[in-house]
């Protein structure tokens, strides 16, 4: 009886550990902890363009950086050629082209006119030389002064010229040109139509090329020298020949004075 009951007890004890086993064998492995992937670095912020230092240390462009800062244009060129995805194209003539400034000038303008002026210098978006090219073919094209303030483009064997129907000008040197500034130096003031109007007058005549004086081969100094040069080599053969003929008078008066004293003795 007790036999049974200890077989009994260690039948069971023995079942259950089979049980446990087999759910152990059966149980899912632990999942295996992943390491996170790691987040890109975010790139590299381009470098700040600073437009005052290029145009200081370039040209001599000291009047349109006066201009540039007085108007406060300035700050609206960083921050298009800065905090803008376009950049920025500026057309910076030197110094001697406000020199040479008579009419239109800008003693009439108003500070609206005149900061409308210097943005009509700069295109809103970054163009190389060559961009140009197919820019030519766009028509007018708007500045940072707005839609009424275009500019025309030429591209003609690799020199770009521009057209503001007061003002025609080309690019003359490369001051800069890097994604997102481009300075290009143009040689004369860019004048607006929308500010001077269409009333353009005419572009002077060239002056008629001067005329030769071609004198008569009589009057030329190669035919005086040749006649000055003539006349001494004839003089003497004149004189020579009137010494001969005075000769030959005093021997005849002489044989007629001798043949008379003879007769006379």
């Amino acid at each position: 009886m007790e036999f049974s009951k200890i077989f009994s007890i260690c039948f069971s004890v023995l079942l259950l550990c089979s049980s446990l086993a087999y759910g152990q064998a059966r149980s899912p492995p632990a999942p295996v902890a992943m390491s996170p992937t790691p987040t890109p670095a975010p790139a590299p912020a381009p470098p700040y363009v600073n437009l005052t230092y290029l145009l200081s240390v370039a040209g001599p462009f000291h009047t349109f950086l006066d201009y540039l800062e007085s108007t406060k244009v300035i700050d609206t060129f960083q921050n298009q050629a800065n905090n803008t995805d376009q950049g920025i194209t500026v057309f910076v003539p030197k110094d001697s082209a406000f020199k040479d400034l008579r009419k239109p000038s800008f003693s009439n303008l108003s500070d609206d006119q005149l900061k409308s002026l210097i943005l009509y210098h700069a295109l809103p978006r970054f163009y190389t030389l060559a961009d140009f090219n197919e820019l030519s073919t766009k028509g007018s094209i708007s500045t940072l002064a707005g839609g009424e303030y275009t500019l025309n483009f030429s591209y003609d064997s690799g020199t770009v010229h521009l057209d503001s129907g007061w003002s025609k000008t080309k690019v003359t040197s490369a001051v800069h040109s890097t994604d997102p500034v481009a300075i290009y130096q143009v040689d004369k003031v860019l004048f607006p139509e929308a500010i001077f109007g269409t009333d353009i007058p005419p572009t002077p005549a060239p002056s008629p090329a001067p005329v030769p004086d071609v004198s008569p081969a009589a009057d030329s100094p190669s035919a005086e020298s040749k006649e000055s040069g003539s006349s001494p080599k004839s003089a003497p053969s004149t004189s020579s020949s009137n010494s001969i003929m005075n000769l030959c008078i005093w021997r005849q008066l002489v044989l007629a004075v001798s043949a008379g004293v003879v007769l006379f003795f």
